[in-house]
Formats: structure tokens, C-alpha cells, sequence
């Protein structure tokens, strides 16, 4: 999946529907191959990034989940720490 579709559901604060967007035309990016549609295809791009965002907008809202919310800044932080250990270099 692509990296830089975040995750976006159990978080406080929730998240936003610009946030559901991004994923959304991140998602039909990926699926399309296209990171700019042509103008032949911009139509049916609009329209998947339109139908994309309003089901994971469903999704987030009805999902249940027992686990307390996450904190977005707790979760920042570990993701640049795996960052850091993915990408540190190894001194020979």
C-alpha cells in the first residue's frame, strides 16, 4: 500500500474530511498509476476520488473500536523513530 496513505481511524481528534480526502485521491493515485489524470480521464478520476472518500468517510465513522484513542502527536513521534531506524545508516 502506499506510504504515505496514513491511517486515520481511532484517533482524537478524528479525522478530518480533508484528511479522508487526501487518502482518498492517494488511494486512486496508486490504483490509476496516474499521479495527474489526462484530461481525457479527469472526469472518472474526480468522480473515484469522490466515491473513494465518501466510503472511507462511512467507514471511519461506523467503524467500533474498543481501544482508547490514539494521540496524532504520540504517533508522529514513533513513526520518526522507525523513520530514523529505517533509514539510519550503518557505520562499518
Amino acid at each position: 500500500m502506499c506510504r504515505s496513505i496514513k491511517t486515520l481511524a481511532n484517533f482524537e481528534p478524528p479525522a478530518t474530511d480533508e484528511e479522508i480526502r487526501a487518502a482518498a485521491v492517494q488511494f486512486v493515485r496508486k490504483l490509476s498509476g496516474a499521479s495527474r489524470p489526462s484530461h481525457a480521464n479527469e472526469l472518472v478520476f474526480d468522480r473515484a476520488v469522490d466515491e473513494v472518500t465518501a466510503a472511507a468517510s462511512r467507514l471511519i465513522r461506523e467503524l467500533r473500536i474498543s481501544a482508547p484513542p490514539r494521540d496524532r502527536e504520540t504517533e508522529a513521534r514513533k513513526g520518526q523513530e522507525r523513520s530514523r531506524e529505517r533509514y539510519a545508516r550503518v557505520d562499518a
